[in-house]
């Protein structure tokens, strides 16, 4: 968690972002797929998406269903 803090303030101080939508999936029914851990990190702004509920899975529409 310190790291992503880090990683955060670093990406404020460059891009003067609006906001952040983090993502850990844990566990095959939740999308993973390696046995690991890692932490999506996806700086965001007001205006990036018309509707950003949904998450890191549909923050980037055509990418969603990224195993077709």
């Amino acid at each position: 968690m310190r790291l992503q803090t880090q990683a955060q303030q670093n990406l404020q101080k460059e891009f003067n972002l609006d906001g952040y939508t983090l993502g850990i999936n844990d566990g095959p029914v939740a999308g993973q797929t390696v046995p690991h851990l890692h932490m999506h990190l996806m700086p965001r702004y007001n205006s990036d998406l018309k509707d950003p509920r949904g998450g890191v899975r549909w923050a980037i529409p055509e990418k969603a269903k990224y195993w077709t």
